[in-house]
Formats: C-alpha cells, structure tokens, sequence
C-alpha cells in the first residue's frame, strides 16, 4: 500500500522532514516514489515553514495512498493558510 508520510532529514536538534509518498513496506527515511513537499517546523523569520504540491498529493490520494495522521493535519492547517481571508 502506498502511503504519504514525512521523511525526516536535516541534523541532529534540528529536523527538517520531507512529505514523500512511498511504500508502507519501505524505511522512515529511505525509498520513495515521489517527494511532494517539505515541513520544516524549526523555519523563522522569512523562511518557508509548510509547503505541499497539492496536484500530486490529490493525485496519489486518488489512486489509493493513505495519508498518515500528522500528514493529514499538515494538509489541513496548509489548506486553511491558502484560503483566501474573507
């Protein structure tokens, strides 16, 4: 089964994870199929914190992958920054 789910990268005290779709079967931080995006909860200032290709993600959703639970909240909070302010 193919899921979507955070890859974590950077060093030791400072994580930065990347949102990869990938085989349930393979490692945290090994093989994947495609990279979607990147969650980097230490970003300050100016610096991007969230950001999610929502095409390819609705497009693996589409075709089966299931979003892993922190994955599923990212996506919220990111499409709730997106929403235009009414």
């Amino acid at each position: 089964m193919v899921v979507i789910r955070l890859a974590r990268g950077g060093s030791k005290k400072r994580p930065f994870y990347n949102i990869v779709a990938t085989d349930s079967r393979n490692r945290r931080d090994g093989r994947f199929n495609e990279r979607i995006g990147f969650y980097n909860p230490m970003a300050s200032g100016a610096a991007l914190r969230l950001s999610i290709n929502e095409a390819s993600l609705n497009a693996w959703v589409a075709n089966g992958a299931q979003m892993s639970d922190t994955v599923a909240r990212l996506y919220k909070e990111f499409k709730k920054a997106a929403a235009p302010a009414a």
